[in-house]
């Protein structure tokens, strides 16, 4: 017993060393009393030297208002968290270096002289890659010493990032290199850029229009009183649906009768009914006329969506009658698959930010709701005889053990307290699926593997580790996803060394298996059917199994297909499609995931499934891989227009850098670039390189020819996605998707007559302006009016000759100015004479704001 006892403890010992932590007593180490005044007053800041270097330069700074950090080779260390992969580095006796994912580390060396109370410290480095924007950089750095609780540096406890990093003032600071094409941002160039919008919205008809534009409308100049007196008279297929209609129109002041079919009516009445004769799934036919209100669908959904188009033409404000105008419509989609994608694997915003995203879908008729329910940085559904896949994978703390949680990333911090923790019960999930339902969303599940799994193996480690000591050996290994003899090496795009599941173990289809089995148990019990399985797939670390005895011995069975690491993503895909293809299920992965290499599909007859979907995203033009969507389709794949060039919904609005997100694909995606997307020829968005250089001709950059779609029946719609790295919370979450999901509603929905392999420019700017007019005077009011957040452009503005000029991207949204530094505002009327040549001004929506910009001569 003794001598188990000092086994443990050597163990646990060089497990500490490993980790860089120490018990050890030390004159250098700190105490709880004195981590904590350190955390309370001392002060962590950020800041760009220059993008323009060979790497970029950055460094952060620690100013001392504590007593003093003492010198030598504590075990105290700080830790910070960075988008960017940070190049190891010794200063000033401190040392830096990357411990996974996106957290970062510095610890005292022997070296190290101490500082002061009041002293300052610089400690310079260089990232992987540029830092342009305020959102390269998290918040939560924490003070952390081996047995005592670990801190958040106050100052950097908050969602106001400017309070730790340095302004982006200079032109290496705000470009990605010197080669960077694209203008910043201002005042002055958003006034240009705004003025041809603000000049056709002239022009532009702002009575309320159905959106997204059906196929056809002709809209009379009559209208129709749509009060309480209304009845709503039902196909008995359509009870679920003439409730939704009701409760709506509840929520607008109205209180309407609903009646079964069967049972006579008379006076006022919106007929809702449903005839195939229609012809098109997801069709119907509107008719608004003085006393009666027609909808007829050709099937359930085609009756919904032609109730939304009634909802469609009120206004934000409830009333007790409404005037819409009469009109006759006979529409039906342009695709069947029309989606939005959702990130909170990352980051977990909550069972009520999902619900109200589904009720944006449903009144753009949006019907498709992917779930990325997993990823490295958590783990966010509950699955019933596997908690640790939520004790663990659904929250991160400061824990290196990974035995409570996973590591901090992301701006958490070192508490379960801190952002993006959290998951949806088995109840929040069923829930989601009723209220989806009910709106005609399908909600397809995405278990991210391979690649991005890293909290399903820490969870399943931690799982491993508690039945091996429980003397539960056979338990232990039943769903295990690492090989713990694997010595593999690689690095991931998201800076992980460890996130790969083993696809040599029999342990991780078995793990597979048992998931997608809860998964539908959940779907059954919330009375429907889960139809798509989402695997993932993408972004494998090179170098992964490389050196796994698992697979090594699988190669030596000398299994047909299966020779190599090569066969290993195929052997993986065609093992989750029999498990999946058995249960009733089409498969669904993104693009990278079902191909070899840039040009080689896996092939597509080794998949049991009917359906392989493919999300084909990664279109940067100059990088040859545009073509990704026509190959897989060609090849027998069904692909989901995914393109980040122009659906990444996470890339900034603008080039600045205090807008929010990444901007890897695309420097900015504002609303008007989402709504002029052709999905019909995917070249024809070849508009910019990276760098901002036009594209003239996309072969010619290549060097290649670019294959055809040869096959456009595959192609099975669009779909805009939102990834959560930078965003934490739900505010943010939903200013990153609004007012963008509702232009890829339009595009999803209705082919416009300017679309093109040369686009009328003219038109569509003509049709541009008008939808910037909805959006701004009946949609995003809406939004506001349910408690939603969105994103208002930042005006442009000028001040000529004292006289303030300001217009916004748009038109119809009110603007204030203040020329006392924001101490108070004013309605911009039009040309306010200013005495301060540097006046502020900013955008307003009910109780929503843009951030200020500022003007100068």
């Amino acid at each position: 017993m003794k001598q188990s006892r000092k086994s443990i403890c050597t163990r646990l010992g060089l497990l500490a060393l490993t980790l860089g932590l120490t018990q050890g007593a030390s004159a250098a180490n700190l105490n709880q009393q004195q981590l904590n005044d350190i955390a309370r007053n001392t002060k962590i800041g950020f800041g760009v030297i220059s993008n323009f270097a060979a790497k970029p330069q950055a460094h952060v700074t620690i100013a001392n208002g504590s007593s003093a950090l003492p010198a030598g080779a504590g075990d105290w260390r700080i830790y910070f968290h960075s988008v960017r992969k940070l190049d190891a580095a010794q200063v000033d006796g401190l040392s830096l270096r990357h411990v996974q994912g996106d957290l970062h580390e510095l610890s005292p060396t022997a070296a190290f002289k101490g500082l002061a109370a009041n002293a300052k410290l610089d400690f310079p480095y260089t990232a992987g890659a540029h830092l342009v924007s305020y959102t390269d950089f998290m918040p939560r750095a924490f003070i952390a010493q081996a047995g005592l609780q670990p801190e958040v540096f106050a100052n950097t406890d908050t969602e106001n990032l400017s309070e730790f990093v340095e302004p982006f003032s200079k032109p290496e600071q705000q470009l990605r290199a010197s080669n960077d094409e694209y203008p910043i941002a201002t005042a002055a160039t958003r006034y240009q850029d705004n003025l041809a919008v603000n000049a056709a919205a002239i022009k532009a008809d702002s009575s309320p229009k159905i959106i997204p534009t059906p196929a056809d409308v002709k809209y009379r100049k009559d209208t129709v009183t749509l009060d309480s007196s209304w009845q709503i008279h039902f196909a008995g297929r359509l009870t679920g649906e003439a409730k939704y209609f009701a409760d709506q129109l509840k929520e607008y002041g109205l209180t309407v009768k609903t009646v079964a079919d069967h049972l006579p009516v008379s006076g006022k009445v919106i007929v809702v009914n449903v005839d195939k004769s229609i012809g098109n799934a997801e069709g119907y036919t509107l008719n608004i006329a003085a006393d009666k209100i027609t909808i007829v669908g050709g099937d359930n959904a085609g009756a919904f969506y032609g109730i939304q188009s009634v909802l469609s033409l009120l206004p934000a404000q409830t009333a007790s009658s409404y005037n819409i105008p009469q009109l006759s419509a006979v529409d039906a989609p342009r695709f069947q698959w029309r989606g939005m994608h959702y990130d909170m694997g990352r980051n977990f915003h909550g069972k009520e930010y999902t619900l109200r995203l589904i009720e944006q879908m449903a009144r753009y008729k949006l019907n498709k709701l992917h779930l990325h329910l997993t990823e490295d940085e958590g783990w966010r559904i509950e699955i019933p005889g596997l908690p640790e896949l939520t004790d663990i994978g659904a929250h991160r703390c400061f824990d290196l053990t990974e035995q409570t949680c996973l590591l901090t990333q992301l701006g958490t911090g070192p508490h379960k307290t801190g952002s993006g923790n959290g998951y949806y019960t088995t109840a929040d999930f069923i829930e989601i699926l009723k209220y989806a339902s009910a709106r005609h969303i399908e909600v397809i599940p995405e278990i991210d593997m391979p690649g991005h799994a890293r909290a399903a193996v820490k969870s399943m480690e931690a799982r491993y580790k508690k039945l091996v000591k429980a003397g539960k050996k056979a338990e232990a290994e039943q769903y295990l996803l690492s090989d713990p003899q694997d010595k593999s090496q690689y690095v991931t795009v998201q800076s992980y060394t460890d996130n790969s599941i083993n696809v040599c173990l029999p342990s991780t289809y078995a793990f597979v298996d048992k998931v997608v089995y809860e998964l539908q148990q959940m779907y059954r019990k919330a009375g429907t059917k889960l139809v798509t399985f989402h695997m993932g797939g993408d972004e494998v670390g090179a170098g992964s199994w490389t050196a796994s005895p698992a697979c090594d011995a699988l190669f030596a069975k000398a299994e047909q297909g299966v020779a190599g690491v090569a066969d290993l993503k195929p052997y993986f895909v065609s093992r989750v499609s029999a498990i999946s293809s058995l249960r009733g299920l089409d498969l669904a992965g993104w693009e990278d995931g079902l191909m070899y290499d840039a040009n080689n599909t896996f092939n597509r007859s080794q998949f049991a499934n009917k359906h392989v979907l493919a999300n084909a995203w990664d279109n940067i033009w100059e990088w040859g891989v545009a073509d990704r969507a026509y190959r897989l389709a060609n090849a027998g794949y069904e692909p989901i227009l995914s393109p980040a060039t122009h659906l990444y919904f996470d890339h900034p609005y603008e080039t600045n850098a205090e807008e929010r997100g990444y901007y890897w694909a695309a420097r900015y995606t504002d609303t008007a670039k989402v709504f002029g997307f052709m999905p019909d020829n995917l070249y024809a968005n070849a508009d910019k390189t990276r760098m901002g250089a036009p594209i003239k001709n996309l072969e010619a950059l290549v060097g290649r020819a670019l294959p055809a779609l040869e096959k456009p029946e595959n192609l099975r719609g669009l779909q805009g996605q939102v990834w959560s790295e930078t965003i934490r919370t739900g505010k943010q979450m939903e200013e990153m998707i609004y007012p963008r999901l509702i232009p890829l509603a339009e595009r999803a929905w209705h082919k416009a007559s300017w679309e093109g392999d040369k686009p009328n420019l003219e038109a569509r700017n003509a049709e541009w302006a008008a939808f910037a007019v909805q959006l701004a005077v009946k949609e995003l009011p809406k939004l506001a009016a349910i408690g939603g957040s969105f994103y208002l452009p930042p005006p442009g503005a000028v001040v000529d000759d004292g006289v303030l000029k300001a217009n916004t991207a748009l038109p119809g949204i009110k603007l204030e100015y203040s020329v006392d530094n924001g101490a108070t505002w004013a309605t911009y009327t039009g040309d306010e004479s200013v005495r301060n040549a540097n006046a502020l001004v900013r955008s307003r929506l009910g109780d929503s704001t843009s951030r200020p910009t500022g003007t100068t001569k």
